[in-house]
Formats: C-alpha cells, structure tokens, sequence
C-alpha cells in the first residue's frame, strides 16, 4: 500500500481534546514533525478533520 508522509503545521494548544487525540493517533504532536503513514482510509479521515493542523508533504 501507498505510504504518505503527513506534517503537523499548527499548534494543538486551545484546540478541543477530540482534535488533540486524533494528532497523537496520528503520531504527531509537535509543530513541524513529519510522519509517515499507510494510505487508509482511516488515515485520510483523519487528516480531513485537521486541514488547519495538518499537511501532506511530498
């Protein structure tokens, strides 16, 4: 499977507790880290719920 790297570029600080534990899932946490992670589904849903906190990088 496709694998996509994903970078946190804002800050989870005065963001609600559901977006907080969707970027730990996402193995982030710190601003400017890069992961990287399968192409799933679950994946690219949790991106969609974060387009102010997170990018996909090339």
């Amino acid at each position: 499977m496709a694998k996509i790297k994903i970078q946190q570029i804002g800050s989870p600080i005065r963001r609600p507790e559901s977006q907080k534990k969707i970027l730990v899932g996402l193995g982030l946490g710190k601003m400017h880290r890069i992961v990287e992670r399968e192409d799933t589904p679950e994946v690219l849903g949790a991106i969609a719920k974060l387009p102010h906190m997170v990018k996909i990088v090339g």
